[in-house]
């Protein structure tokens, strides 16, 4: 069967969806750089309905404070790529959601927007879960191509996702 996505990022959606719908968790989804391929990985598995809630792309700040609640002071002290931003916005996610588990991502995935402190490759990821478990990452892709640094993305995301199952 042919799939929008590399072999080994559907190996994980399926473990995920295997798992999650066993376990009868639900999860959403947040995304920025990514702009929705972590929910399309995921529901390219048959069974997803059963597991994924939602996905929020917000890809400008106006979207992340709307949709998520993420706060307009955290944006302007820390800036939409910050570890401070994607935590704000997987709470948003979680909250704003049926889900047992949300993952959010922020990021700079090129080949523009990058600077000295945030370059290109620079992506922020939380994962949260409703029993108050926290992961966040600070990703340093390097300048790989957009679409490397996106994938690269997902792939950290569904690992964070099953790391809090």
């Amino acid at each position: 069967m042919m799939s929008l996505f590399p072999a080994d990022i559907i190996s994980t959606a399926e473990t995920i969806i295997h798992e999650f719908t066993t376990a009868g968790l639900m999860l959403s989804t947040a995304e920025s750089c990514t702009g929705g391929l972590i929910s399309g990985a995921l529901t390219e598995i048959s069974g997803s309905s059963a597991v994924v809630d939602r996905g929020f792309v917000t890809y400008t700040n106006t979207a992340k404070i709307e949709l998520l609640g993420v706060q307009k002071e955290t944006l302007l002290r820390f800036g939409a790529v910050s570890e401070e931003t994607a935590r704000q916005m997987v709470h948003g996610a979680l909250f704003r959601s049926r889900a047992a588990i949300a993952v959010a991502v922020t990021g700079i995935a090129g080949p523009g927007g990058g600077s000295a402190e945030k370059p290109v490759g620079l992506v922020h990821l939380a994962a949260k879960s409703r029993t108050g478990a926290l992961i966040d990452r600070k990703m340093l892709y390097g300048d790989i191509g957009r679409s490397e640094v996106r994938l690269a993305t997902v792939r950290t995301a569904l690992e964070m996702i099953l790391s809090l199952r």
